[in-house]
């Protein structure tokens, strides 16, 4: 029986618990009010790692950056797709990141625009159901004629061709 150094609360009993730096002692209402109890796996994760023979060589065979290959690029939307996809679900951004085991700045950063890395988009991917990678659109624009002293296109340049 011991003080919890969080609370105050005399004669309880205390386990040791890091809270940002430092070791606290602190009793189990401060733990449960504060989420610090040990993490539990994401459901989505456990099925994740049951991979079928066949996918798990193609698996090893492709550990590289998917964007990197430009086999496939993430969706011009991808910030819209997932939005849609978690409240047609009726889930929070809370409840999605805790069943993809990641936080929830990492689902709001997605939901606003960032892209997020390659691992988290096969989780919003398998997780919601939608797909965010999708073929490379053959719209790329590349200057001609590029050389190793070419400057590209200035504003200035842009308004003489205006005139």
């Amino acid at each position: 029986m011991g003080d919890c150094e969080l609370c105050g609360a005399t004669k309880v009993s205390t386990r040791e618990h890091r809270v940002n730096k430092a070791m606290l002692a602190l009793c189990q209402r401060c733990v449960g009010q504060m989420n610090l109890a040990p993490k539990q796996e994401a459901p989505g994760l456990a099925q994740a790692r049951r991979v079928a023979p066949s996918q798990s060589n193609r698996r090893q065979m492709n550990k590289h950056n998917i964007m990197a290959k430009q086999e496939k690029e993430l969706a011009d939307n991808f910030a819209r797709i997932i939005l849609n996809a978690r409240e047609e679900k009726g889930w929070t951004q809370a409840q999605l990141g805790q069943r993809m085991a990641e936080t929830v700045n990492v689902i709001k950063s997605a939901e606003s625009g960032k892209p997020p890395s390659d691992s988290v988009i096969k989780k919003f991917e398998m997780i919601l159901g939608i797909e965010l990678m999708v073929e490379p659109s053959s719209d790329h624009q590349t200057m001609i004629g590029r050389s190793s002293n070419s400057r590209g296109m200035t504003i200035g340049d842009f308004l003489k061709d205006l005139r």
